[in-house]
């Protein structure tokens, strides 16, 4: 019997704010082009948040402070050309620090800035358009 639990992965909400308006980033995911988190699996010997930081900057070229509470978890389900199967995603603030000119996955993304209710229209996961209106209440407090 196939194994049907959940494949865990962990995400990062890059945020910053620039004359006080809050801004996240959001990158296109390498194959059916929509707009998501910077997320992956979580690698061996890296914790969540660590693993999350380490996609953000790989995926969007962009480095910073990865909270210590996660702010949600959601799932999805990969597409049959990326992998089949549900994930199970635990998302974790960052506040942004560094964005690289020049990023490793460049050729196959692209980010965009957005404020959060443009995020929440743009992202296609229901859970994850909750999450980020809960960020957004979270983000007022910081």
């Amino acid at each position: 019997m196939a194994n049907r639990d959940p494949v865990p992965q962990s995400a990062v909400i890059a945020y910053r704010r620039r004359w006080w308006r809050l801004r996240i980033i959001l990158v296109t995911s390498r194959n059916t082009r929509r707009w998501v988190l910077p997320k992956g699996h979580i690698e061996a010997g890296y914790s969540p948040r660590e693993s999350a930081a380490k996609e953000a900057f790989e995926e969007a070229g962009i480095e910073g402070i990865v909270g210590p509470e996660k702010i949600g978890t959601y799932r999805y389900t990969k597409s049959a050309q990326s992998g089949r199967g549900v994930r199970e995603v635990d998302v974790y603030p960052m506040a942004v620090t560094l964005v690289q000119n020049y990023w490793q996955e460049m050729d196959f993304r692209h980010r965009k800035w957005m404020s959060v209710p443009a995020a929440i229209k743009a992202v296609e996961e229901p859970e994850l358009k909750k999450i980020l209106a809960t960020f957004q209440k979270w983000a007022k407090h910081r």
